[in-house]
């Protein structure tokens, strides 16, 4: 498997914008990483 581009903190400090309000589309298009990359991040 393929290794992260992203490390821990820096998966943490996406997945916190999104329980801080920021929209998902718009996290998702900053950090440049699918919207489906993201809910797996947050569901693990």
């Amino acid at each position: 498997m393929k290794a992260s581009r992203f490390s821990d903190a820096q998966k943490a400090f996406i997945l916190k914008q999104g329980d801080d309000g920021v929209p998902v589309v718009e996290i998702c298009r900053k950090a440049g990483i699918s919207q489906a990359t993201y809910f797996n991040w947050r569901k693990k």
